[in-house]
C-alpha cells in the first residue's frame, strides 16, 4: 500500500474529509496530526507562489514534510481549497507526475461532488459517492506509486 491518507482541506483551514484507504473511514489520530501540521506549510508555499511570477496554474506545491514513515504532499487550488496526500515512505520514490496526476483526479472527483446540488459548501464531507472515488484513486495509485 502507498498512500496512507487523503485530505480536503477548507479555504479557512479546517480538513473537510480526511480519510485513510486502511479503515475506509476517518484518519488515525497519528495521520491526522500530520496533515494539520501541513497546513502551515501549505500556507507558506502559497503565499511564496503568489508573490512570485510563476505559472498561476500550477498547484501542485510538491513535498511538504518528509518523515521516517510518511511523506506528505500538497496541493492549492485558485478558490484556496487545499488537498493533502500522505504515501509511506518506500524505497522507491514516485516522480512528480505520478503525484501531480493522482492530486489532479482527486480534484475533479471534489468538483464533481462540489456540484452536487445537496451538498452544501464548507461543510464536512460525508457522501459515500466521494469515498468511494476516494477508493479509486487509491486503487489507480497502487500501480503507480508501488512500481519496483
Amino acid at each position: 500500500m502507498a498512500i496512507a491518507c487523503v485530505a480536503v482541506i477548507s479555504k479557512e483551514n479546517f480538513p473537510l474529509c480526511v480519510w485513510s484507504p486502511l479503515s475506509n473511514t476517518e484518519a488515525d489520530v497519528s495521520l491526522q496530526f500530520l496533515v494539520h501540521t501541513c497546513i502551515d506549510v501549505i500556507e507558506e508555499k502559497v503565499s511564496q507562489v503568489s508573490s512570485k511570477a510563476g505559472d498561476p496554474r500550477e498547484h501542485y506545491l510538491g513535498l511538504l514534510y518528509p518523515s521516517e514513515e510518511y511523506k506528505i504532499y500538497g496541493y492549492a487550488t485558485n478558490s484556496r481549497m487545499k488537498f493533502i496526500i500522505v504515501t509511506e515512505n518506500i524505497s522507491s520514490q514516485p516522480k512528480d507526475q505520478e503525484i501531480k496526476q493522482l492530486f489532479k483526479l482527486l480534484h475533479a472527483a471534489y468538483v464533481k461532488m462540489f456540484s452536487n446540488p445537496f451538498y452544501t459548501p464548507g461543510q464536512k464531507i460525508d457522501s459515500r459517492w466521494f469515498k468511494q472515488e476516494l477508493s479509486n484513486i487509491y486503487e489507480q495509485s497502487k500501480s503507480v506509486l508501488l512500481k519496483e
